[in-house]
């Protein structure tokens, strides 16, 4: 017979198996401790800057680009004082036909939405009028009220 070992809760596999094994694992159970305290930190960090001092999602992207702009402008510049190359940074070029492509659905999709407004607005479908008045009145102001409640 199979020695068996003592668990908690009757578990029949490591909890490390049971969290999926490899390095996740390893840092959800503190095995690396680096790895662990840096997320966790940086998880405290995004905490502290998102919601205590309300910085908002948007505002730090443009900040964060255009702090990379100026790094890399600045590197540019002074590669020959430093002694290093200059960074390498790729061109970027969008295929006209995907754009096109996008411009194109794009503009199927907005006439099949004032399609669809417009036999609203006649009277047409009382089903789809419903449904707009639901999703476009109804929900914005119920949602975030009820999200509020659940939070405090």
């Amino acid at each position: 017979a199979k020695n068996k070992m003592f668990r908690l809760f009757g578990r029949e596999q490591p909890i490390h198996k049971v969290l999926g094994g490899g390095k996740p694992a390893d840092v959800f159970m503190w095995r690396n401790k680096h790895i662990s305290a840096g997320v966790l930190g940086g998880a405290t960090a995004i905490w502290i800057l998102f919601e205590l001092l309300g910085y908002h999602l948007l505002a730090f992207l443009g900040h964060a680009l255009i702090f990379s702009l100026g790094v890399l402008f600045l590197w540019s510049n002074a590669s020959s004082f430093i002694n290093k190359s200059p960074p390498k940074i790729p061109e970027v070029i969008i295929p006209e036909d995907l754009v096109v492509n996008i411009a194109l659905s794009t503009r199927h999709e907005i006439n099949r939405a004032f399609a669809n407004l417009r036999q609203i607005a006649l009277g047409r479908d009382i089903k789809k009028f419903l449904i707009v008045c639901l999703f476009c009145h109804c929900l914005p102001s119920v949602v975030p009220t009820s999200i509020w409640i659940c939070l405090v």
